[in-house]
């Protein structure tokens, strides 16, 4: 999830494993993002610099995706081409 507001930084939201959560929300420019965080989702929001430089909040954002489509089920991610059909 993204979000852009007037003149701050861009905020991006992605789901992380707990492990990373645990590291990531004690780094700069990072926190548990709102609203997903306090209902005990391990969401990190990165929100300012420093936080990640892109290359690592795009690999942030790729296993995202892959934990999120995991979660759904095996014909819930071949009807969103997430799945080889057969």
């Amino acid at each position: 999830m993204a979000g852009f507001t007037g003149d701050e930084p861009p905020r991006f939201s992605f789901k992380v494993s707990d492990i990373s959560f645990e590291i990531l929300q004690e780094q700069p420019g990072l926190r548990p993002a709102p609203y997903l965080a306090s209902r005990g989702m391990t969401w990190i929001q990165h929100y300012d610099a420093p936080g990640l430089d892109d290359e690592a909040l795009r690999d942030y954002i790729r296993e995202s995706h892959r934990i999120v489509a995991s979660g759904l089920t095996k014909k819930r991610q071949r009807e969103l081409g997430l799945l080889a059909e057969g």
